[in-house]
């Protein structure tokens, strides 16, 4: 059974076991790393430090001042969350009678078409907060002129899709490819092995930067779309 049903919902049971791992394995890091903060940060709080600095200048690139300001705790957590996400298939994947339990919550459809929205509804909220419905909706649906109506909604589903679909394909063959090593390793005793072991370890490797790039192309997206909203229109 790989599905129950709640309040009339059905739910993936793997997605949620996997989205639980992942926010257990981020809350525990971000516990660890944070512990005994010091005004001159070294080891653990010197990485952490570190992340929040990137993710903040990925933010700062797009947009500053108060603008930026509310968006950087999203890029923060954004970005750790889809990068532990990337990796926890890499290293743990619990499947029992055809049925995977722990896997990449990113290797979901679901997962990132759900975190795409998320990203876009933000979006579309701090875009009218700042504006005011009216300029909102005639900065990025109307101009340069009425006619593009139909083009700017259509833009919005694309927008949706690419940064739904990029991540997730991403994973999920990285996935895929992670298991097809795994069963030629085991297909004809140690020939297999000596050769499919190396390839596994190169494989994972590369993935895990994989990961991390997605993470970051990710959350670039998403501030990107969100400044869109935000800025006036030139």
């Amino acid at each position: 059974m790989g599905s129950f049903k709640f309040l009339g919902l059905t739910f993936n049971i793997a997605n949620v076991i996997s989205i639980t791992v992942t926010f257990i394995i981020m809350a525990l890091i971000l516990i660890i790393f944070s512990r005994n903060l010091k005004e001159r940060p070294k080891g653990l709080q010197n990485a952490l430090e570190w992340l929040i600095d990137f993710t903040n200048g990925i933010v700062k690139d797009q947009l500053s001042g108060d603008e930026g300001s509310r968006l950087g705790l999203y890029a923060f957590t954004l970005f750790v969350f889809i990068f532990i996400s990337n990796q926890l298939g890499l290293f743990i994947e619990i499947s029992a009678h055809g049925v995977d339990y722990v896997h990449s919550p990113t290797a979901s459809p679901i997962i990132t078409f759900t975190m795409a929205m998320i990203t876009l509804a933000f979006a579309h909220y701090l875009g009218v907060k700042q504006k005011g419905y009216k300029k909102y909706l005639s900065d990025n649906y109307l101009k340069p002129f009425i006619a593009m109506l139909p083009i700017n909604i259509i833009d919005e589903f694309t927008n949706l899709l690419t940064l739904a679909l990029r991540l997730y394909g991403n994973i999920y063959a990285g996935e895929v490819l992670v298991e097809l090593l795994a069963k030629m390793a085991f297909s004809h005793g140690w020939i297999t092995i000596a050769v499919s072991l190396p390839l596994e370890m190169i494989w994972q490797g590369f993935s895990v930067f994989i990961g991390a790039i997605q993470a970051y192309v990710f959350v670039t997206l998403s501030v990107v779309y969100v400044s869109q909203k935000m800025l006036p229109e030139e």
